[in-house]
């Protein structure tokens, strides 16, 4: 496909999506409390975003991703989190 062809059938889908992700945020920030390392997960994974490499998809799962090869010898919890709670750097 060209470039405007996947604009065309894509744009809307990714606009209702980046409204969504900026709602969200929005609620996070006029809640109350603490946030937890999610909310710093998401924001690293945005900066992948802005980075403007071609691999960005790869790029924000990757960062979201636990980095580690060696299994734990049991769960902690009984259900995903969605982000690592760990850091790479």
């Amino acid at each position: 496909m060209t470039r405007q062809q996947v604009l065309d059938l894509y744009f809307m889908e990714a606009r209702a999506k980046m409204i969504d992700l900026a709602a969200f945020l929005d609620r996070v920030e006029r809640a109350e409390g603490e946030a937890d390392f999610r909310l710093q997960a998401l924001r690293e994974a945005l900066k992948e975003l802005h980075a403007g490499n071609s691999d960005r998809a790869k790029r924000v799962l990757l960062s979201l991703s636990d980095p580690t090869t060696e299994p734990i010898p049991a769960a902690t919890t009984k259900a995903a989190t969605g982000a690592w709670p760990g850091t790479t750097k």
